[in-house]
């Protein structure tokens, strides 16, 4: 028993170098096809500023910035190119422990996780034009020329915020799943998850005006009961 508990913790590093390494091959890949893309990728991310702040630019103040800019870019790129073979990867590497009726779910709920992470991202990019209208109109006297690498910094983590939050009901569902909670806990529970989202929302966005706020809020609120009735339904099925 003493000689197969180190054999057994072996073979998990085993497997767990092999799930890194396609993982690491998924994020290069998906850099070298991000920084071939990169033009169109800027253009993108940089679109919402110029739409809160025509009349102004972004600048570059030191001579590698903009080489850091475009790192950041790759990287962002093959994360969201990459994300299904990461999610994969992560599941495949759980699955082990899992009866065979559990792995049933491992690919619809790799899809989901998916689905949710860009959705996120795509939600979050269509809330930055009134975020930074509201950010760099505090003070209308003030001048809102940005540098380039801070810009790319607070838009990149944003967009990858809303994409990590989004996948709260996969999490969720596997607690309720596992047993943790039922449908009729969440039922009860909705109080709670209403404050819970909104303090969520709060911290996430990087503005306090009650419209971004109520916009981040009502579509996890409507996340929290789309996994409610997942939960009430799937899961009794």
């Amino acid at each position: 028993m003493r000689e197969d508990r180190p054999q057994s913790i072996l073979t998990h590093l085993v497997e767990l170098r092999s799930r890194i390494i396609k993982v690491a091959l998924a994020l290069a890949v998906g850099s070298i096809v991000a920084f071939f893309f990169a033009n169109q990728l800027t253009a993108v991310l940089e679109r919402p500023y110029y739409e809160a702040n025509p009349e102004n630019n972004l600048v570059s103040l030191e001579a590698g910035e903009q080489l850091g800019v475009l790192m950041r870019v790759a990287f962002f790129g093959s994360l969201i190119l990459g994300s299904p073979v990461i999610f994969y990867q992560l599941w495949a590497f759980i699955s082990p422990a899992l009866t065979h009726r559990e792995r049933k779910w491992v690919v619809p709920l790799v899809a989901v996780f998916v689905l949710l992470f860009v959705g996120g991202v795509l939600f979050g990019y269509t809330l930055l034009p009134q975020a930074l209208r509201v950010l760099l109109n505090i003070f209308p006297d003030v001048q809102s020329d940005l540098r380039i690498g801070p810009y790319y910094s607070f838009v990149i983590r944003l967009l990858l915020a809303f994409g990590v939050t989004f996948q709260f009901p996969v999490f969720l569902f596997g607690a309720a799943a596992a047993g943790v909670v039922s449908s009729r806990q969440l039922a009860v529970g909705r109080r709670w998850a209403v404050l819970v989202i909104v303090i969520a929302a709060a911290v996430i966005t990087p503005t306090g005006d009650p419209i971004t706020l109520a916009a981040m809020t009502i579509p996890l609120y409507l996340l929290y009961e789309v996994t409610l009735l997942a939960v009430k339904y799937l899961l009794r099925k």
